[in-house]
């Protein structure tokens, strides 16, 4: 969900590499070896300062306003170079570039963005329809907003798990709605992982803002389902996600967790040793984990994992155990650093037998808080060999999370999506679409029917899970409510109900 970025206005003195993660790059357009004169010294610039930072950024990815008065200005602060009156540059002592350098890679950007991002065109109309769901509700506490950072739904309980920034507490919910808190927290939760054979896993945040602090940390139910005041991990920075596997075959479980961090953070395997203990050992040492994916991928009979990583250096990476205690890395996806990842899921959408990757892109809370026609969601279909090729994308404004099930017990794999940074002025439905799966049976051509239930009003969705909550086999949605605040659109006032915590979607 890419809660973590929500704040991340980079403060002065972070390191050059992620300085440059929005302001530089190249335009890959089709016209680009016809540049001359000044605007080819600035794409020769950009190449030379920042094409070591990151995937080429292309002047069309942002209008010309974003650029100038919101990008580049933050951006060249962190070369030394001053900024007055909102877009005037001139060179302080630190600079580590000439100001007719920068002036030129700014002249770039200016010269090639468009005045205006083109909207983005839904090949498939959106249908406004229940489309199999009805909606259940607990009681509205008007007490307190509705800041949920996290719902999770145990199958096993018929439960709802929730956490908020407001009240940071483990919350469960019975089938009924009747709520117990199961724990006081240091700081929000923001996942749970469930496993039949072990107490469930509560990964809470430690910081909700842009900091690099190391308070985040693991802890767990205890028989009679009482939340364990004593984590067993501790000193995480910012961490979203937990996942499990034993790497090592000792017959304990080892964990992943992706820590977001800010400047820094990293992915990070969480080694069982004979004491109980835990041993922290890097995966991938850079901000931006966000999520993961264990199972074995290339069959030798040992766990791997694939992780999403949505921080400057966005995309999705294979990291492959090589039975020596450490992991071989492979990049699946590279995307921009404007591309806004948040979320990923591998599933089999065209019946081939291997894993196909559901991909969202609507994380908009950087500099470039602007509705983008490349914001939505994505299926690569895997070719074999771990080559990925996009065979499918629908725009969603602001897209959060995609999550896929059966839910029409049909057979074939349907999708449901939230979106936080939807477009709330235009087009407020998109905050959760369900998209029905019209496919053949070979699926080789990949269809969907898009629908949006009529849920808007009730809350702004930023977390969701899916899982069978009312018992009867079929998949249901739990839609999480963070009511307030992070608007990009200025004259949006809320017209969601700012007090529901969550919205459960039941299959019937």
């Amino acid at each position: 969900m890419t809660l973590s970025k929500w704040l991340s206005a980079l403060p002065l003195g972070i390191f050059l590499f992620a300085a440059c993660m929005q302001a530089c790059g190249t335009t890959g357009r089709s016209d680009e070896q016809e540049l001359t004169g000044e605007i080819a010294e600035g794409r020769d610039a950009a190449q030379k300062h920042c094409s070591t930072c990151h995937l080429p950024v292309e002047p069309a990815l942002l209008d010309k306003e974003t650029w100038k008065n919101r990008v580049l200005p933050a951006m060249a602060q962190y070369f030394g170079i001053e900024v007055w009156q909102k877009n005037q540059y001139f060179a302080a002592e630190r600079a580590v570039m000439p100001i007719a350098e920068w002036m030129k890679i700014v002249a770039y950007y200016d010269s090639l963005a468009p005045a205006h991002l083109p909207a983005a065109r839904p090949p498939v109309p959106v249908r406004n329809d229940w489309a199999g769901f009805t909606v259940k509700t607990p009681a509205s506490d008007t007490s307190r907003l509705a800041t949920t950072t996290m719902v999770a739904i145990d199958s096993a309980d018929r439960a709802i798990y929730t956490s908020s920034s407001e009240m940071p507490a483990l919350v469960h919910w019975d089938k009924d709605f009747g709520k117990i808190i199961k724990g006081s927290l240091s700081s929000p939760a923001m996942h749970m992982l469930f496993s039949a054979s072990r107490a469930p896993i509560v990964t809470v945040v430690g910081e909700m803002r842009a900091y690099d602090v190391a308070q985040g940390e693991l802890g767990s139910l205890k028989p009679p389902g009482e939340y364990d005041p004593a984590p067993f991990v501790t000193g995480l920075r910012r961490p979203l996600h937990t996942s499990a596997a034993d790497f090592n075959r000792d017959g304990k479980t080892d964990y992943v967790v992706s820590a977001f961090g800010h400047n820094q953070g990293g992915l990070y395997v969480l080694r069982q040793m004979q004491d109980g203990k835990f041993e922290k050992i890097p995966v991938r040492e850079v901000a931006g984990a966000t999520q993961s994916i264990t199972g074995d991928f290339n069959k030798d009979g040992r766990p791997d994992i694939i992780a999403l990583f949505a921080h400057a250096q966005e995309g999705i990476w294979l990291f492959t155990n090589d039975r020596k205690g450490g992991f071989s890395e492979k990049p699946l996806l590279r995307f921009p650093p404007v591309q806004g990842s948040s979320s990923f899921q591998l599933a089999d959408f065209n019946r081939d037998g291997l894993p196909d990757i559901l991909y969202t892109a609507g994380d908009n809370s950087d500099y470039s808080r602007i509705l983008k026609p490349y914001h939505g969601i994505y299926i690569f279909l895997n070719k074999g060999d771990f080559q990925f090729e996009k065979n499918w994308f629908y725009p969603v404004n602001g897209a959060t999370k995609a999550m896929t099930a059966d839910f029409d017990g049909d057979g074939d794999l349907d999708i449901a999506s939230i979106a936080f940074f939807a477009d709330l002025l235009h087009n407020p439905a998109e905050k959760f679409l369900y998209f029905r799966n019209e496919s053949s049976k070979s699926g080789t051509d990949l269809k969907f029917q898009p629908f949006s239930p009529p849920v808007a009003q009730y809350g702004r969705w930023i977390c969701m899970d899916v899982n069978d909550w009312d018992g009867d086999g079929d998949p249901d949605i739990v839609l999480g409510n963070y009511s307030k605040g992070f608007l990009n659109q200025e004259t949006v006032k809320a017209d969601w109900n700012v007090y529901l915590p969550f919205v459960v979607l039941v299959s019937e």
